[in-house]
């Protein structure tokens, strides 16, 4: 029967929930169903793009009964471009999703006593648009103009982008600022087909405290053509731009930052302000992408680990040193650990540039640096964790399993390796609660903050 079923079959369709990237979920013929752009309790018409042995992929060919959650998308290219992929499910909806979406990684791993863990509502954002602090846009020449933009969903296909739903609107003027520029003074942007032209991508970040921005440009070599203009240019017509550097990337590459980055005008950093700590940002410095929920984070991690003066704390994937120096006047002593060394280097002079004395960082995986200061009588009692979407190494956790440290906290940006980790982390720990939190609002990304007390 499923071999009846090929690319362009339409069939009708109850969904009965999203899944974890924000698809309808529905059954045809018993054989799971992902269908892009449908919400919970509709009927649609379901178009396949794809067959799999397992499973079908669809699109909304039409919507026969709509959810009452539907709303009209927050910018006109839903559909077109990634990084709205819930931009037709009102607010409230998002949030109860995102709650969900971790109830679904808990359901599929099962670490000990999930059915009871406290899932809280996810705390959201008053004005949940323009809330991006940094672009990443490739920069191509689309119908004679030079463009930045997003890819078409799995295409290299440039789709424009002058205005969007989530990002900072002056942050996108300052992206189309420097594609006119570039247009004016003919900088060869690249093509990939040629693998030739100079400029690949542009990346700009703005301070939402200061009013700073940063400005790099990702090229395919070292030289960038028209640089004494081009700079002059950019102090000319875009007065917050405070930072402008080089990022060589040569050929192609799905990786967005090459080995070497130059500052070729004004200041190596910009300042932004947390939790009224400062904190200075080079070009390739983590730092999270939404600065009114950056806040509301790192409190809601403090909460969790209700510091005392007395605690010695451990900031495990440290970045730039922003969690650890924002609660470094609550506890002792704070030690944290990243492997790039600009991050590190970042980390220590934000932490001198705040008068914070009592933290320091080192470069090094957490896997390694955390049970070298565990062998030299180093005992931390609180430890706060911010991983990649990768979820925690295997080193980490059983350095974590040797200190047991009374408080720990896991701020986790994927739901699915958080509940893998909790498997082992339950040996030792109990979950008191999992706190989601809307950092990505009308994106499926969902961040969660873990209060775990040790047993």
């Amino acid at each position: 029967m499923d071999n009846q079923v090929k690319i362009g079959t339409r069939f009708p369709l109850t969904i009965k929930r999203l899944d974890i990237n924000g698809a309808g979920i529905g059954y045809y013929k018993r054989k799971i169903t992902f269908v892009t752009g449908a919400l919970p309790q509709e009927v649609v018409v379901a178009e396949v793009t794809a067959v799999h042995e397992r499973f079908l992929e669809a699109r909304v060919h039409r919507v026969k009964q709509p959810s009452p959650d539907r709303v009209p998308p927050i910018d006109p290219l839903y559909g077109q471009v990634g990084g709205i992929e819930l931009a037709h499910l009102a607010y409230p909806a998002q949030l109860a999703f995102k709650r969900d979406v971790v109830a679904q990684s808990l359901a599929k791993y099962k670490p000990a006593g999930w059915q009871h863990y406290d899932l809280r509502p996810t705390i959201g954002m008053a004005q949940p648009l323009h809330y991006r602090n940094k672009a990443s846009f490739p920069v191509r020449r689309v119908n004679g103009h030079v463009a930045a933009g997003l890819y078409a969903p799995g295409s290299h296909r440039l789709v424009p982008l002058t205005h969007f739903a989530t990002q900072r609107e002056s942050t996108m003027h300052i992206v189309t600022t420097l594609c006119h520029l570039l247009e004016s003074l003919d900088v060869p942007v690249y093509d990939e087909h040629q693998n030739a032209g100079a400029v690949k991508t542009l990346i700009v970040r703005e301070a939402a405290a200061t009013g700073e921005s940063q400005v790099t440009l990702v090229t395919n070599s070292p030289e960038l053509p028209q640089q004494g203009p081009l700079l002059a240019a950019i102090a000319r017509e875009l007065p917050t731009v405070v930072s402008v550097a080089q990022n060589v990337n040569p050929g192609r590459t799905s990786l967005l930052w090459g080995p070497t980055t130059k500052i070729l005008a004004g200041q190596p950093t910009i300042t932004e302000t947390i939790l009224g700590k400062q904190f200075q940002l080079s070009p390739q410095a983590f730092l999270q992408l939404n600065p009114a929920q950056t806040a509301t984070l790192y409190e809601t991690a403090a909460k969790a680990l209700a510091l005392t003066p007395q605690d010695r704390l451990v900031d495990a994937y440290a970045g730039v040193g922003t969690i650890g120096i924002t609660l470094a006047d609550r506890v002792q002593e704070v030690r944290g650990m990243e492997i790039i060394p600009a991050a590190v280097a970042d980390a220590n002079a934000n932490a001198a540039r705040n008068g914070v004395t009592n933290a320091r960082y080192e470069v090094g995986t957490a896997e390694t640096v955390f049970p070298r200061w565990l062998k030299a009588g180093f005992a931390p009692t609180a430890v706060v964790v911010d991983p990649p979407r990768a979820g925690l190494d295997g080193g980490l956790i059983r350095a974590l399993h040797q200190a047991r440290p009374a408080k720990l906290c896991y701020i986790s940006c994927n739901p699915s390796t958080l509940a893998r980790d909790l498997v082992a982390l339950s040996r030792d720990y109990r979950v008191d609660y999992i706190q989601s939190i809307d950092m990505f609002p009308y994106t499926a990304r969902c961040e969660a903050v873990v209060k775990l007390t040790r047993l």
